[in-house]
This record gives C-alpha cells, structure tokens and sequence, in this order.
C-alpha cells in the first residue's frame, strides 16, 4: 500500500486519494481505486491466472471458462456475457448509428466502421503490398491483390473444388449447389440467389430503363 494513500475528510464524509485528488463516500471504494495508482491487481482467476484490479472484473472474465451468457436479446435470443456487447448488438435492431462522419454525415453502428469510412477522405491507404508497393485502404483489397503475385486461392468449394479469392465470393458460388435464393421480388415474390438479380428483375415491374 503506498504512503499516505488516503485522507478522510470529516466535513464532506468522504475519502480522498493524495495521488490524484479523486474522492470517495466510502472507504472501500478508495482502496479499490488505489489499484490503478499501485498496479496492484487481487483478484486472481483459478482457471488461467489472469489477474484483475477489480472483483467485478474477475467475474465478468469467469464467465469466459463457464460459458455464462446472462445478457440476452429480446429479439432474436442472441446471448452476450457483458451488457455494453448486448447494447451494441441491439443497434442490429434498432437501426441506431451513434457514429456519425463530420465530413458527409453518413452514420455507422460502430466506431470502426466510421474509422474505416473517414479513409475516403483522407485518401489514407495504411495497407501496401510488399512485392509491389501498391497500397490499399482497405485490407481486404490488399489481400484480393496479392494474388495477383502468389496465385493462391485459399477458399476451396467443397462440392466442385473450384476456388475463390474471398470467403464471400465461395458463399454467392455455393448458392449454386445449394439453391438458396435469399433475395425475393416484393412485388411477384420471385427469389434470386444474388441482390444484383433482383434489382434487374425489379425494373420489369416498375418499367425503369436499365440503361
């Protein structure tokens, strides 16, 4: 325990930290807090010996190695073990997108959406390609390219072995095998295995010229 870690202050009922003026109703919550000043971390798990400042912290992490999800959806019955992963899944739901681009306005459900997007503004490209130097904004892009360099196509259809450069790519090919048609016309109920199809198929009704 650090020197002079704590002052009680008779007047105002509370317990001040002399490291950072901080104050406290109860003694406890000052002890919890010196924590942060010592680095001192208690609260030990059994399971993989991760340790913590706080014993709420140690019982959230437990939740990892028991499976407990107390936190569930109410629309879908999706199951979080902390309440700010829930909040967040709920925006699915929602629609709210509390992260907004002060460039355009365009709004993102997360803070790394809106991190990603701002890079058409900056015209910022953080992934470069080894072998040529090209550089990319987004990872992904990077990734299609090299193979440009390696040829490798790392997702393998398992019904044809035809490949892919993307796992999204190798999910629109499987359809074919599958049949799914997730994408059905809202106006003869007609399905189609890709959103493309669909748009195409929807001028026939509203007699919009492709071109």
């Amino acid at each position: 325990m650090m020197e002079n870690e704590e002052k009680f202050d008779p007047a105002r009922t509370c317990w001040t930290c002399t490291e950072c003026g901080r104050s406290f109703t109860c003694k406890r919550s000052l002890v919890v807090h010196m924590n942060i000043h010592t680095g001192e971390k208690p609260h030990t798990c059994t399971e993989c010996g991760k340790s913590f400042r706080q014993s709420s912290s140690l019982y959230q992490h437990m939740r990892i190695h028991t499976g407990q999800k107390k936190f569930i959806c109410d629309q879908c019955g999706l199951s979080f073990r902390q309440s700010p992963h829930l909040k967040r899944h709920m925006m699915i739901h929602t629609g709210e997108k509390t992260h907004k681009c002060d460039q355009c306005c365009k709004t993102f459900l997360r803070a790394s959406g809106l991190k990603v997007h701002f890079r058409v503004h900056t015209k910022e490209k953080p992934y470069s390609c080894s072998l040529c130097v090209k550089r990319f904004t987004h990872k992904q892009n990077l990734m299609k390219h090299q193979i440009v360099h390696t040829g490798v196509r790392e997702f393998v259809c398992f019904e044809c072995e035809k490949t892919f450069i993307s796992a999204e790519h190798l999910k629109l090919h499987q359809r074919i095998h599958t049949g799914e048609k997730p994408y059905e016309c809202s106006h003869c109920y007609k399905r189609f295995s890709r959103s493309g199809h669909l748009k195409a198929h929807e001028r026939v009704h509203v007699g919009e010229n492709p071109c």
